[in-house]
């Protein structure tokens, strides 16, 4: 089920400046079961997170420009996506204020990858039910008369009769839901369902896709609602609404 994601794959933002620091926790976190991309400042984070679902983001404080507070208090103001704050050992201001700003963590440099991870298992085990209850909290997604119930994963026409879907093609079609608008390549799609690394589940994108469009369009080979959009990947068209 797609709510188990967040701890059987956890993608991980690591925004780190230090190209030592954040070679060797990426490296460590992979080798640990964990999917991490990398920023080295507060734009290329919003790139990564405009792109892809994050589960958690281990923030420097001691960033170029915008620094990790800062940062810190933006991503509240619009997200609840749990933050691990990197601070110097002897700024106990810093994670007091960081904690205040509402990081749900904070380690201080220099720090043992172990204890690193250890910090972001128990954060994600933290967190799972509020990612969860959030996910829910938007049951309905409707676009052109069709309704796609995300609790009872169920999807309804706009006669009210229920098409029937596949774990794969309901997980493409939420994602898509979510990302109305949106140029989405197969690798995000891949990262946005399924939470791991691409493989042969990237080439079955297309195969997907097909079999949604059967099912959802009115002529699946000039598809309305499901658009390819050339060397760039899919759009979903219609205006999505939540209930």
């Amino acid at each position: 089920m797609r709510h188990k994601r967040a701890m059987s794959t956890p993608h991980i933002l690591l925004v780190e400046d230090d190209p030592e620091i954040a070679t060797l926790v990426a490296r460590y976190l992979s080798s640990n079961d964990m999917r991490v991309s990398r920023a080295g400042d507060g734009r290329e984070m919003d790139r990564v997170m405009r792109d892809a679902r994050i589960d958690l983001i281990i923030l420097d404080i001691m960033l170029p420009g915008e620094d990790g507070l800062a940062i810190c208090r933006r991503l509240r103001t619009s997200s609840q996506v749990p933050i691990i704050m990197l601070t110097a050992r002897s700024d106990e201001i810093d994670r007091i204020v960081g904690l205040e700003l509402g990081a749900d963590d904070y380690i201080g440099k220099p720090f043992n990858p172990r204890e690193l991870l250890a910090r972001v298992r128990a954060v994600l085990r933290r967190r799972e039910p509020v990612q969860t209850a959030e996910r829910r909290a938007r049951t309905v997604f409707s676009f052109a008369g069709w309704r796609l119930d995300v609790v009872r994963r169920k999807l309804f026409d706009p006669s009210g009769t229920r098409i029937a879907l596949t774990g794969a093609e309901f997980d493409l079609l939420l994602v898509l839901c979510e990302h109305p608008g949106r140029v989405l390549s197969r690798e995000q799609i891949v990262d946005l369902t399924q939470g791991r690394q691409t493989g042969p589940f990237e080439r079955s994108v297309d195969v997907l896709i097909s079999r949604l469009r059967q099912k959802i369009e009115r002529n699946p080979r000039d598809p309305d609602f499901i658009q390819t959009v050339r060397s760039s990947g899919y759009l979903f068209a219609p205006e999505v609404v939540t209930e």
